[in-house]
């Protein structure tokens, strides 16, 4: 048991705050957590960095925390494995193009025929997978299960909705995994950089599938 301080007069002391209570060890803690963000940005700067220079592929964990001047062990700490520092790096991206295409005005938000909104998100998703598609692609290809992650199940789901608003009813879950596999980063990026296929010639072939598969329903 603690015992309460007695004053000079015998007037007891207020009992000891708890040291999370206390002022100075909250402003602490906050300082800590500023630091911690600041700290995770400047990698994830040095990342980007990285990766302008060579490539998605050239990003390693060890080459991170040479470039930000930190050991390793502090790299995984903050993202736990190259999957999670690739996804950290894409989630301002994608969360902006979720916001997008739930929130945003149509066609590719909501308020247009499902057809047309069908149509603008395979547009928007081709010029996503262009800007931000080597990310992605190593994020896939570092993902246990790229299919589960959050993004790509409410990827899936926003398709597989349209479909069903449509009016397609075979299996409009198989249908937009299906759909999906034309979109994906690495598919889009072998066909832009080998193959030569201009954006335009991408969007307007996404165009014509979605509308075979919808008005074929």
């Amino acid at each position: 048991m603690s015992l309460i301080p007695i004053r000079p007069g015998g007037q007891a002391d207020d009992p000891p705050a708890h040291p999370g209570n206390r002022p100075g060890v909250r402003g602490a803690a906050e300082s800590e957590r500023r630091d911690a963000a600041r700290n995770r940005e400047l990698l994830l700067r040095a990342a980007r960095e990285l990766i302008e220079e060579c490539g998605a592929d050239g990003l390693t964990m060890a080459s991170l925390a040479g470039r930000a001047g930190v050991g390793k062990g502090t790299v995984f700490r903050r993202f736990g494995s190259r999957a999670g520092l690739m996804m950290s790096l894409l989630s301002d991206a994608e969360a902006q193009f979720q916001g997008r295409f739930m929130f945003g005005p149509p066609p590719l938000g909501p308020g247009a025929p499902p057809l047309e909104r069908l149509i603008a998100c395979g547009a928007e998703r081709i010029a996503w997978v262009l800007e931000f598609g080597e990310l992605a692609r190593a994020a896939d290809a570092s993902a246990h299960n790229r299919f589960d992650v959050p993004a790509a199940v409410l990827w899936h789901r926003h398709l597989e909705l349209l479909l069903r608003e449509a009016g397609v009813s075979a299996d409009p879950w198989l249908m937009a995994g299906a759909l999906s596999v034309t979109l994906e980063p690495e598919r889009i990026l072998h066909a832009v950089r080998v193959h030569g296929v201009a954006p335009d010639r991408l969007v307007e072939s996404w165009r014509e599938l979605a509308t075979r598969v919808v008005r074929g329903a």
